[in-house]
């Protein structure tokens, strides 16, 4: 819309069915944006939406329909709304692919990512490894990687004590954080182990660890191992759905954000970090080294607890501020709204 190009939205009326879904809602209840015209037309079950709006989108003939894709279920859907909509000669499709092999792999995953792409002009992605992966499937797509842009939806940041303040805790404390849906392939026992790893030195130096963000698996294992290592007391658990205007009061009181992942191709919360300023600590996996450069923004280490660890005793000696608070305002001007579209557009012509 910034660049002069008229956008309309359609969404989900039905994303998940309730049975498939683990978390506690898939609705937001923030208010909808007022300048922005969505209506709710797809659901992900039901093809007599997927036709209706395939034939709608193919009738209205857009010069490009952009898909945001990130698991194999949304494939059918998706992927025949899209094959529909071209139909007429005209409209182009994009899918801006956030995964293309899914993390926690099942029984048909690659069938419908490839379904998905055959359906479509070009494929965005926002790192190099996926764009890899769309290749050894589908050679000759059209791909371009673009890292996603800022999150800069949530507000500005506030002072650590008025963080510390809104969200219960003690602003004496220096909080490290993780923060997103906990799914095993993010690395949380790791963090865990490795914390219990560092723990007298984090002790030593006033840290505490907060696990932000909605359990999707595994909720009675990772208490059990905390408690087994003797780290329980050392974690504040704010394990619910973050809403969107909740979110900069975490940021805000933590110094250090963590993505302990065993598995990733990228990671949104890097994004949300970076508009925030705050300097991150990551495994070598995926995409994730690309956007976070060692000992410029945080750390970027070898996936296994050890370093993790080593990491954390580091960080809590010498956070480094001059020199990550320096690196992030530097990197950061690389991840602007402007360059995705830009690549988007791009790749279509």
């Amino acid at each position: 819309m910034a660049q002069g190009h008229q956008v309309k939205l359609y969404t989900f009326t039905l994303q998940y069915p309730s049975l498939l879904f683990p978390g506690e809602t898939q609705y937001s209840s923030e208010p909808a944006p007022a300048d922005l015209q969505i209506e709710r037309k797809l659901s992900s079950v039901n093809p007599f939406t997927w036709f209706s709006l395939g034939r709608r989108i193919r009738k209205e003939a857009p010069d490009l329909v952009v898909f945001a894709y990130w698991i194999p279920f949304m494939a059918p859907c998706m992927g025949t709304t899209a094959r529909i909509a071209r139909r007429n000669g005209k409209t182009k499709v994009v899918v801006l692919c956030h995964n293309f092999i899914p993390h926690e792999k099942r029984l048909g995953d690659m069938f419908l990512s490839k379904y998905l792409v055959h359906s479509v002009d070009g494929v965005t992605a926002l790192s190099q490894n996926v764009c890899d992966d769309v290749h050894k499937f589908v050679p000759g797509m059209p791909t371009v990687a673009s890292p996603h842009p800022l999150y800069d939806s949530f507000g500005e940041p506030v002072s650590h004590e008025e963080a510390c303040r809104y969200l219960g805790l003690d602003p004496q404390y220096r909080y490290l954080m993780f923060f997103g849906l906990i799914r095993d392939y993010k690395g949380l026992d790791w963090l865990i182990e490795a914390y219990a790893k560092a723990k007298d030195v984090l002790d030593a130096h006033g840290c505490k660890l907060i696990v932000a963000g909605e359990f999707y698996s595994g909720r009675e294992r990772y208490h059990a191992l905390a408690q087994e290592l003797g780290v329980e007391e050392a974690i504040i658990w704010k394990t619910q759905f973050v809403p969107d205007h909740e979110v900069r009061y975490y940021f805000s009181a933590a110094e250090l954000i963590m993505q302990t992942y065993k598995s990733a191709t990228q990671s949104g919360v890097s994004q949300i970090a970076y508009h925030f300023e705050k300097p991150m600590l990551v495994t070598r996996v995926g995409g994730l080294p690309e956007i976070v450069p060692d000992g410029k923004v945080g750390y970027a280490v070898e996936p296994h607890v050890d370093a993790i660890a080593a990491a954390l005793a580091d960080f809590a000696k010498d956070p480094h501020k001059e020199v990550f608070a320096a690196g992030i305002k530097e990197e950061k001007k690389k991840y602007g709204w402007d360059t995705m579209a830009h690549a988007i557009i791009s790749l279509i012509q």
